[in-house]
C-alpha cells in the first residue's frame, strides 16, 4: 500500500500538556475573580471546555490545582539584591503589571480561607523566598528576605489594588532613590558601609565608614 493509499489520519487530541495548561489558565481567573471559597472545579473545568474528572487525574484536588496556580501567579518575581535594587524600586513604584495586580487579588480573595492560605505561604517560603534568600549578602539572609517581600507585597498592595494616591502621580518616580534605599538597607550584607549608609536619616552619616 503506497503512502497515497492510507487513510487519512484521525484529529490529534489535547496532548496532556495543553490540557494542563488550559485548565490551570481557567482556575487562575477563576480563583483570581472568586478567591479560593468562590471558585468551583465545574465552572473550572467548563471554562477549560474539560472533563471534570481530569481535573482530578492531573491535580488531584482542588487544593492541588490551587497550590498550583499559586506557584504559577509567583513565579515573575522581584530579585531584591543590592545589585538590582534600583532596579526593583523603579518597577515596584512605576511599572503597571497586570499579572502582579491579578497575583495580589488572588492572595487577598483567598486568604480568608486558612488552608488556602497555608498554600500560598508554602508557596512564597519554599520558591520566592529561598531564592532570594539564597542571593542575599550576609548573614540572617531568610529573615530579611522575608522582610524584603512584606516591603515590596506592601507597596503593590497600595499602588496596585488600593490606589494610593501618592503612590500613582507623576512625581511618584521621586520616591524611587527612597524606596531602593529602604530596600538596600535590609538587602545589604548587615554591618557593612553600604547598609549602614542606606539605613542612616538624611544628614548624618553611619559611623567612621562612612567618612573615611
Amino acid at each position: 500500500m503506497s503512502q497515497d493509499d492510507l487513510p487519512p489520519a484521525e484529529p490529534r487530541r489535547k496532548d496532556a500538556a495543553a490540557t494542563r495548561a488550559a485548565i490551570v489558565r481557567a482556575a487562575r481567573e477563576a480563583f483570581t475573580r472568586l478567591g479560593y471559597d468562590g471558585a468551583g472545579v465545574r465552572e473550572i473545568a467548563r471554562a477549560a471546555d474539560v472533563d471534570t474528572r481530569l481535573i482530578t487525574r492531573y491535580f488531584g484536588s482542588k487544593e492541588g490545582l490551587f497550590a498550583e496556580v499559586v506557584d504559577v501567579a509567583y513565579e515573575k518575581s522581584l530579585m531584591m539584591t543590592p545589585e538590582l535594587n534600583a532596579q526593583a524600586a523603579r518597577a515596584l513604584l512605576m511599572d503597571p503589571d497586570s499579572s502582579a495586580h491579578d497575583g495580589l487579588l488572588l492572595t487577598l480573595r483567598s486568604a480568608s480561607n486558612e488552608r488556602a492560605a497555608a498554600i500560598m505561604r508554602d508557596s512564597i517560603q519554599r520558591n520566592y523566598q529561598r531564592r532570594l534568600a539564597d542571593a542575599l549578602p550576609g548573614s540572617d539572609t531568610v529573615a530579611r528576605s522575608a522582610l524584603l517581600i512584606a516591603i515590596c507585597s506592601g507597596v503593590l498592595l497600595s499602588r496596585m489594588v488600593l490606589g494610593h494616591t501618592e503612590l500613582n502621580r507623576p512625581e511618584t518616580e521621586q520616591l524611587i532613590p527612597l524606596l531602593h534605599a529602604a530596600l538596600d538597607a535590609v538587602a545589604a550584607a548587615p554591618g557593612t558601609g553600604q547598609a549602614a549608609v542606606a539605613a542612616a536619616p538624611a544628614g548624618e552619616t553611619a559611623g567612621p565608614s562612612a567618612t573615611a
